[in-house]
């Protein structure tokens, strides 16, 4: 099971209601934050999240309210006696923006970290569970994407196994992948078990409408996209290099996205229904991101 939980779902000013950009995607002992904008570490007191939990941040761009958060969030990290290593991935220019942060107060407590330039398009991450690939995009900043991919697990037929009487490690074996001799008889894994699919989740954040875009939503379970202004001020969103609403429905829909969650929503809009309203014209499984709002895939 994986569970998404958004720390902040407005733009460049927060509101009330809505802080700055990020969210956190956990997965077995993996606790992966994308982007931390300002107060985001507050923003997970209140959720019951501990920082210390993260083990990897995903940035995708250094405008401020993507980023402004990570000093104060990594010295919390220190002040709670992280005891790990936190992996970072970012953008070309990610380590020397850290340094330049690190250096403009007297830091305290900021823990060990390792970071990773990403190379857009590729894989930035993969382990025996899952990958991470990176997509190039398209906004006034140095700009990339994130896909988390769960790899495909086997899972036993526990009824045909019952029947052959196997139980204890050799289950286990068969899992794996592997055959086994049971009472003479060479017994094949394909013969008792079943492929459940891995989840996929994309992470589209600033941008226009672009391939790297399209390449994170194609046959996702979930994509989480910046969905900034309706379209009837598209203009401005072209200024700016944001996807309008009816820009990430129409990327949802002709990739074959599931589900579509619209975050990084203007401070303009005081209700979500005209948002809904809009999105729904062109994808109909869309919902709008709220400030600690919960997904689980």
């Amino acid at each position: 099971m994986i569970d998404i939980v958004f720390l902040g779902t407005g733009c460049m000013q927060p509101t009330k209601a809505r802080n700055h950009s990020g969210f956190l995607l956990r997965f077995n002992e993996e606790n992966i934050l994308f982007d931390c904008g300002e107060n985001i570490q507050r923003q997970m007191r209140i959720a019951g999240i501990k920082p210390a939990k993260i083990t990897k941040l995903l940035i995708s761009h250094w405008h401020g309210d993507h980023v402004f958060g990570i000093p104060g969030l990594m010295s919390s990290m220190g002040a709670d006696q992280f005891a790990k290593k936190l992996f970072i991935y970012g953008p070309k220019g990610t380590k020397k923006y850290l340094e330049h942060l690190f250096k403009s107060f007297v830091s305290k407590d900021i823990i060990e970290h390792e970071v990773f330039e990403v190379n857009a398009p590729g894989i930035i991450f993969e382990n025996e569970d899952f990958m991470i690939e990176s997509e190039p995009l398209k906004h006034s900043a140095l700009c990339v994407g994130y896909k988390f991919i769960e790899k495909d697990r086997l899972r036993i037929n526990l009824a045909k196994a019952n029947k052959l009487g196997l139980e204890g490690p050799v289950l286990g074996k068969i899992q794996q992948g592997k055959n086994i001799v049971h009472e003479g008889r060479k017994v094949n894994f394909e013969e008792l078990t079943y492929v459940v699919k891995g989840k996929r989740i994309a992470y589209i954040a600033d941008t226009i409408p672009c391939e790297g875009a399209n390449n994170l939503a194609k046959y996702v379970d979930l994509l989480i996209s910046e969905g900034t202004h309706l379209s009837d001020i598209s203009e401005k969103s072209k200024k700016y290099m944001h996807l309008t609403v009816k820009d990430a429905a129409l990327i949802a829909s002709e990739n074959n996205a599931k589900k579509l969650v619209l975050t990084h929503i203007s401070q303009r809009y005081k209700s979500t229904m005209e948002i809904i309203e809009e999105a729904r014209t062109y994808f109909d499984d869309t919902i709008v991101a709220e400030d600690f709002m919960k997904i689980k895939v």
